[in-house]
């Protein structure tokens, strides 16, 4: 279900929110639930949306500003104006597909950093949008991928930590200077 919430996909010089990076205790926390859907919530994805479009971002959860809820904005398509954003709050996985796939990922809290990652092909979930009504999405392809991606963030994980080739990891990270001692493989 599209977003209502009308956000210019344009870069801001100064975007609302801060991005958090790697190695920084903010991305480990656990996201909390939230209790009510309201306008101080519509506000922040608002912003969240501002600081993603402004950073080039295809998805950005609330850890990532140093926000513990569990909010995520998702927009696939950031150069068509004519598609909507994807607003989550309180996302929970209902099912995924047996299939995996390998593609590569990057993300705004590990700039330059792009690696493959395992996850499964087709993920169904619960949420609520911006208003604050349930919904259900199946999503595949890239859209599948974000959210999975997004989501991990609320569990205090990045896309890193699901990079299972060691050696190009801790490459890619010296390289663009994070330290691969903030990686926190998931089991």
């Amino acid at each position: 279900m599209p977003s209502d919430i009308a956000v210019e996909k344009k870069k801001l010089k100064n975007p609302p929110l801060e991005l958090h990076y790697l190695g920084d205790r903010v991305l480990r926390q656990v996201a909390k639930r939230i209790a009510k859907v309201d306008d101080e919530i519509r506000q922040l994805v608002r912003e969240m949306l501002q600081t993603m479009y402004s950073q080039d971002g295809i998805g950005l959860a609330a850890p990532q500003v140093g926000i513990h809820k569990q909010i995520i904005v998702i927009d696939c398509e950031p150069d068509n104006a004519a598609n909507p954003p994807l607003v989550l709050i309180n996302p929970t996985v209902k099912q995924v597909s047996r299939d995996i796939c390998v593609a590569q990922e990057g993300c705004l809290s590990i700039p330059g950093v792009y690696l493959d990652v395992k996850r499964p092909q087709v993920v169904e979930i619960a949420y609520k949008d911006e208003s604050g009504r349930p919904q259900i999405l199946k999503a595949t392809d890239l859209l599948g991928r974000c959210i999975q991606h997004e989501m991990d963030h609320l569990n205090g994980v990045v896309f890193v930590d699901r990079v299972e080739n060691s050696l190009t990891l801790a490459q890619e990270l010296s390289k663009n200077g994070f330290s691969y001692q903030a990686v926190k493989p998931v089991v």
